[in-house]
């Protein structure tokens, strides 16, 4: 069974690999992942916010940028460099690593040149920005998302994946645009972690939840319409615990699949479940290789394209009104 794919212009022997997170924070588990069947690792991001603080406490101290990790943060941009330096010398498969960050500050962006130096085989750009100005339109979110590429881009010669959040008003219109800018990839989609509200202290806290499999149809819906319509690799990330959630994703055009919280939860023996389980799922169903199903769901291939669109939206309200007697 051939389950070699090909992302960002790299060929994996397996469309599987840690999200981003810490994962590979640790050599003994990128090492088991790697024996788990992971095609490539994806590594933590690097945050611009970390960037600049380690460059203000530099200034500080006039220190050489050694010294423990700016506070909150597990990796200071220092260790993170190292850290991606010992994966490429700890395991053979391709290894991704990762920015976050919003604005056009050289000083952070300058960090995708040095991921590139430390041998990085593709870096994935995290843009997560909260649109809260309401003098800020829609055009202009994603003129700053383009912008951001294109100085990531001037930096470096890696291929890079924008990993994009879901709520755009017209994605096919932006993803085309972030492909004519050079992205090699879109990563669907960011979770955006929602904040919750201390009733006793009457504080606005963080709160962080797993991803779980009613994440995946969201997905699978917007892979299966743009896998037609870019001329690039996509990565399904949010939603993917089990072999046939990794199925899904790829029928829908997914040349990648990203997990993180199956692998938190259950540790790196669950992507060689979900390696095994894809496997089975393709020679019980006839197929000799991955390449010969990837896409075949999409919205150009599928018998009913109408299902990702508005017509089966309408259809299935009412066939549950009249069948179950809803209101």
């Amino acid at each position: 069974m051939d389950l070699t794919t090909t992302y960002l212009g790299l060929t994996l022997r397996s469309p599987l690999m840690p999200g981003a997170g810490p994962l590979c924070d640790d050599l003994d588990a990128a090492r088991r992942l790697e024996d788990a069947g992971a095609g490539a690792l994806v590594m933590r991001s690097l945050f611009e916010e970390q960037v600049t603080r380690a460059e203000a406490a530099l200034l500080r101290e006039l220190g050489d940028g050694r010294g423990p990790p700016p506070a909150g943060f597990q990796l200071g941009p220092h260790e993170y460099l190292e850290q991606l330096r010992r994966l490429k010398a700890a395991v053979s498969v391709p290894v991704i690593a990762s920015l976050n960050g919003t604005s056009d500050d050289a000083g952070w962006l300058e960090y995708a040149r040095w991921i590139e130096a430390a041998g990085a085989d593709a870096l994935e750009l995290n843009a997560y920005h909260m649109a809260t100005d309401p003098l800020e339109c829609a055009t202009a979110v994603e003129q700053r998302l383009l912008d951001l590429l294109s100085a990531v881009r001037a930096q470096v010669s890696l291929p890079v994946a924008v990993k994009l959040g879901p709520f755009h008003s017209a994605l096919p219109h932006l993803a085309r645009a972030l492909v004519d800018r050079g992205a090699a990839g879109l990563v669907l989609f960011n979770r955006f972690y929602q904040p919750d509200i201390d009733l006793e202290a009457l504080e606005v806290v963080p709160a962080l939840h797993l991803s779980d499999p009613s994440e995946l149809p969201l997905r699978v819906r917007w892979l299966a319409v743009l896998s037609p319509l870019v001329d690039c690799s996509l990565a399904c990330s949010g939603g993917v615990h089990g072999p046939l959630d990794a199925v899904k994703g790829i029928l829908a055009g997914a040349h990648a699949v990203q997990m993180t919280s199956a692998l938190l939860q259950h540790g790196p023996e669950r992507l060689r479940a979900v390696h095994d389980g894809l496997r089975a799922w393709l020679e019980a169903h006839g197929h000799r290789s991955l390449a010969a199903v990837r896409g075949a769901m999409s919205r150009a291939r599928c018998p009913n394209p109408q299902a990702y669109e508005r017509a089966d939206y309408v259809r299935l309200l009412h066939t549950w009104r009249r069948s179950r007697g809803g209101v």
